[in-house]
């Protein structure tokens, strides 16, 4: 199988949706990456794993960690990365394909495919959250203990 192919059409869908979402030239490149990394998780976990919902969930992390981690160094919004880099886990086809059997009428592959679709729109919503909020954990905690630091030079200075 063909592992470069899927990423690299993961980073062309990417870079199309920078350029459309309006994302700074100079970040472009870097949002394009996004996808294409979280791909190429996908592709490689693929290997080991053969539940796509948690594909899709480590593929989510991992492009959550990368847009974390580009917004500090880049000082920019997490959203100019992570917004680009999920476009190719989008589940558009599940939601076509769940749609279309519901209009033809059959009821139960409309519901397979739905519900499928739902978990994976989960997996990514949770991989998100998973990330955001464990980021903003650890800041609120290095933020505490810097000032608790800050208090105890200051006393000290004075004493």
């Amino acid at each position: 199988m063909n592992y470069i192919t899927p990423c690299l059409y993961a980073f062309g869908a990417s870079l199309a949706f920078a350029i459309v979402f309006n994302i700074p030239r100079n970040k472009l490149l870097l949002s394009a990456l996004g996808g294409l990394l979280g791909q190429l998780v996908y592709v490689v976990f693929q290997l080991v794993i053969s539940n796509d919902v948690i594909l899709y969930l480590l593929a989510t992390i991992a492009i959550s960690l990368y847009a974390e981690v580009l917004a500090r160094l880049t000082k920019s919004p997490t959203t100019i990365y992570l917004a680009v880099a999920l476009i190719p886990l989008v589940p558009g086809g599940g939601i076509y394909y769940t749609m279309l059997y519901f209009i033809n009428g059959e009821m139960d592959l409309g519901i397979t495919t739905g519900v499928h679709t739902l978990l994976i729109s989960g997996a990514l919503a949770v991989g998100i959250i998973m990330i955001s909020s464990t980021v903003n954990l650890v800041r609120k905690v290095m933020l505490r203990s810097s000032s608790k630091i800050g208090k105890k030079l200051k006393h000290g200075k004075n004493a």
